[in-house]
């Protein structure tokens, strides 16, 4: 009678434990600015069907700086082979939102920059530090996440858009 009590609880316990995994957390839907202060609700953000990639980043952040300088250098390659698209998230706040427009102009990026000024979309995303880097699929789940930046981490985040797109 023992065993059996023990191997229904270790089924149950399996069973909500795949259950767990196999629910993929989504992009919430929260409101941001554009650089021109249009209030823009992220679940407008589209693509088709294709992945998402969402860098969260802030002007005083050289790490975050390097990561999108390396993302733009290959993004139109990227967009050819995978069809991604790079939204860039700024986490500044009031004090330096007026640096961030002169800073993206400046370094010339070629994807969609927001500013998350209330955090909204930082604390529904429990992004504690920047870079944070979160890939989603076409059903806007998050399928990869990367904390930090060094040198040549963008090629382990097309790997993983890669994979979600059955490229080679």
């Amino acid at each position: 009678m023992g065993r059996k009590i023990i191997f229904v609880a270790w089924l149950v316990f399996s069973s909500s434990l795949a259950n767990a995994q196999s629910e993929k957390k989504k992009l919430p839907d929260v409101q941001v600015n554009s650089l021109e202060g249009v209030k823009t609700q992220t679940s407008t953000w589209n693509n088709q069907e294709k992945p998402i990639l969402i860098s969260f980043w802030a002007t005083w952040c050289k790490p975050c700086v390097e990561e999108l300088d390396a993302i733009s250098e290959v993004y139109e390659n990227w967009k050819q082979e995978t069809g991604v698209r790079v939204y860039a998230v700024s986490i500044d706040d009031s004090r330096n939102t007026s640096k961030i427009k002169p800073l993206v102009n400046g370094k010339e990026w070629p994807f969609e920059v927001f500013n998350d000024l209330n955090g909204d979309l930082r604390r529904a995303m429990n992004v504690n530090n920047v870079p944070h880097t979160f890939l989603l699929n076409s059903k806007r789940e998050i399928v990869y996440e990367h904390n930090s930046y060094s040198p040549g981490d963008e090629e382990e985040v097309f790997e993983q858009i890669k994979k979600l797109t059955q490229v080679k």
